[in-house]
């Protein structure tokens, strides 16, 4: 039936805590009668057992008609006689006092009791012990108070039933038997919450993703309850996790093969295109055939270098760019760049300022990673910020009164072009500046680019 659905303890946790209350509630009513059963038994065993003790009066009527019964004895039978009786009686502390009031036999002995008892001493004995603990019983051997007297003293824990002695009642059991009952309600409700708090955390550290994992842990599932079925629904999430990272793993590779096959695919067409376009300098005579050439071969000089590019920024993505690192001079470097690009920048008309400095300044990077990075800036400037007409290259010396270690000081690039967010006719896709930004930081390279409609400010230093 469909309403018992919810009650299948190996599934549902709520059905659990549910029999766990409903065992603590049921639990005092069927203890009860066992522990019932129990006084019983222990009533009849007292019954069929009776405490010689019990009884006060009995004991007293025994002690007086022993003493009476020693009437005329000699001091001799009266031991005897009281030997007899802490045989019968070894709970019990006895001793006599003969006739002239000295202390006679004492069963165990009692070195508290006086030697010899004076009238005074007597009648305080049996004040400070009338109604006391131990139970004190006083009788005179024989008839008359003038023959001694022999002392019997029991005391009065010895006096109870065995049930009261075992500290069992009805309203102490019904105290006791429900303390019992929330005791362990509590500790059952702690281990139930312990065990599912066990399993949350487990859990929770299965989901958590460190350098060494990329994605989560899956989890044992020991039971099919709520927490169970959430297990279960994580370790489905994480297959189909390790499932999605595996085929955009496969993808990326594929995707890295296919870009390095279309570069190399392409570039042996442009090389022998570039190759006839040189042949038809020689054929064309018109300035608007020659114009054409120029400007086909332009752009064919641009489809090369993206599709360089395009294979760079794949092999930098996939960590598979060379890369040798080694103490490098950069204002050397960058003298020899600007060298480089000089006549370009002649050509193209730019007003070029150069600010670099006699002594050397050292970073730790790949010298050719660099030269990269500073033609891709170069060449930026020249394709976007033509209408500017100027370019400042500059390395700055690490200030030694902030900074003496090596590795300190700066690269700097200016432009007066439209800026970033301006309209440039040979804006592309903007590939040079990732594998840029790449580059700088896997050298461990930062870049600031402060850039407006005035120009744009570029500027590199270590981290």
């Amino acid at each position: 039936m469909k309403w018992l659905r919810p009650l299948r303890l190996k599934h549902s946790l709520s059905s659990q805590y549910l029999l766990l209350i409903i065992a603590a509630v049921l639990f005092l009513p069927i203890a009860l009668p066992v522990v019932s059963v129990l006084l019983f038994n222990i009533g009849n065993a007292g019954q069929a057992a009776p405490n010689p003790y019990q009884s006060g009066a009995a004991l007293e009527s025994m002690w007086h008609k022993e003493a009476r019964g020693l009437a005329g004895a000699g001091a001799v039978d009266i031991d005897a006689k009281l030997r007899e009786l802490k045989g019968a009686y070894p709970e019990a502390d006895m001793f006599w006092v003969d006739d002239l009031g000295q202390t006679m036999l004492a069963l165990p002995e009692q070195p508290e009791l006086p030697d010899r008892w004076t009238p005074s001493y007597t009648v305080s004995f049996m004040k400070q012990h009338y109604n006391a603990d131990p139970f004190t019983i006083v009788a005179f051997l024989g008839e008359h108070d003038g023959a001694g007297f022999m002392v019997m003293q029991v005391p009065r824990e010895h006096m109870e039933p065995p049930y009261q002695r075992l500290w069992i009642h009805e309203t102490t059991f019904i105290f006791v038997t429900m303390f019992i009952i929330l005791v362990l309600f509590l500790l059952l409700s702690w281990l139930f919450f312990y065990r599912i708090r066990t399993r949350l955390l487990g859990l929770q550290r299965a989901m958590a993703i460190d350098d060494e994992r990329t994605t989560p842990e899956p989890v044992t599932v020991l039971n099919l309850d709520e927490i169970g079925r959430l297990e279960s629904s994580f370790n489905t999430m994480v297959e189909q996790l390790r499932q999605s990272r595996q085929r955009e793993e496969e993808e990326e590779q594929l995707r890295r093969q296919l870009i390095a096959n279309l570069s190399h695919d392409l570039r042996t067409p442009l090389t022998a295109i570039r190759g006839h376009i040189y042949s038809l300098r020689e054929e064309v005579s018109s300035p608007e055939g020659q114009s054409s050439l120029e400007l086909v071969d332009s752009k064919i000089g641009y489809l090369s270098e993206l599709i360089d590019n395009l294979l760079s920024y794949s092999l930098l993505y996939a960590g598979k760019y060379p890369r040798h690192p080694e103490r490098t001079d950069i204002v050397r470097l960058v003298r020899a760049q600007a060298a480089h690009w000089y006549p370009a920048f002649e050509e193209a008309s730019f007003v070029i300022e150069l600010d670099l400095p006699e002594s050397g300044m050292y970073w730790e990077l790949d010298p050719r990673w660099l030269e990269r990075v500073l033609d891709n800036l170069f060449q930026n400037v020249l394709r976007h910020a033509r209408s500017g007409r100027y370019i400042e290259i500059r390395v700055e010396l690490p200030d030694q009164a902030t900074d003496t270690r090596e590795g300190g000081g700066a690269i700097l690039i200016r432009d007066r072009g439209p800026g970033m967010q301006g309209d440039s006719p040979d804006k592309g896709t903007g590939l040079g500046l990732s594998i840029v930004s790449l580059m700088l930081q896997e050298m461990q390279l930062r870049w600031q680019i402060d850039s407006t409609e005035d120009g744009t400010t570029i500027r590199i230093q270590p981290d």
